[in-house]
């Protein structure tokens, strides 16, 4: 090998060196933005239902969001939309939030075998639980859990995503189809006693839409107005 070929070999490696050092060096900052605020992810899957699919995710200051794929059948009708991708940022309360992050840590960032050992369980859905912090992160799929503290974080984020669903029906029969508002709004209600639909504040808008209201029906405004009355901070619109 002639010296000149051998000074030209010895620069190329120099180069492939020092470029190897340079993406090194640019990959410890997106390694330090890979870590995030505290947050709880919970992912739904079950074909069939008005909405098969969709995902929570909540940080511990609140800030939430809700996406996912739902179907749309008119009151009457038995033709049945395609999936519609949908999603909202919404906030929660600072208490709730805090409870649900809090229970992810103390489930270990959902290190844990969260399914049950049981045998010819009906299909709840295929359900997934995430954590995602700098003290560290996590997952369990299960369809039903007999860890108490799973059921009850499950029926808690459930119960947000209820109140979602129903805004969003709320929503769409306050543009399309009026009359159905009142049969809407008296299941959400009933919900709501009942404990099934949390977080009301994430719908406050589309309940003041309906209250405020004057071309809607006084008993669906009235009910849209007691419900506002349940979130803190909200006067209510109705006189008791």
């Amino acid at each position: 090998m002639s010296r000149a070929l051998a000074a030209v070999l010895a620069l190329l490696q120099w180069f492939a060196g020092a470029a190897l050092v340079a993406n090194a060096q640019d990959a410890k900052p997106a390694i330090t933005a890979a870590v995030s605020v505290p947050q709880v992810t919970f992912s739904f899957d079950r074909p069939g239902l008005p909405v098969p699919k969709y995902r929570l995710t909540i940080q511990e200051d609140g800030a939430t969001v809700y996406e996912g794929e739902a179907v749309w059948q008119g009151s009457g009708s038995t033709s049945v939309s395609p999936p519609q991708p949908f999603r909202s940022a919404v906030k929660i309360s600072p208490a709730t939030a805090g409870r649900i992050i809090a229970m992810g840590r103390q489930l270990n960032h959902f290190n844990i075998n969260c399914s049950t050992k049981a045998k010819n369980i009906a299909n709840t859905g295929t359900k997934v639980l995430s954590y995602s912090a700098p003290d560290g992160s996590g997952s369990c799929t299960y369809n039903y859990s007999d860890n108490k503290d799973v059921e009850s974080l499950t029926e808690t984020i459930q119960g947000i995503a209820e109140t979602l669903d129903r805004g969003r029906e709320l929503d769409h029969l306050h543009r399309f189809d009026r009359l159905g508002l009142d049969s809407a709004i008296i299941f959400l209600s009933q919900e709501v006693t009942e404990g099934h639909a949390l977080e009301l504040g994430t719908i406050v808008v589309s309940l003041r839409s309906i209250a405020s209201d004057p071309e809607l029906i006084e008993r669906v405004r009235n009910r849209a107005g007691k419900l506002l009355a349940l979130i803190p901070g909200e006067a209510p619109l109705v006189k008791p």
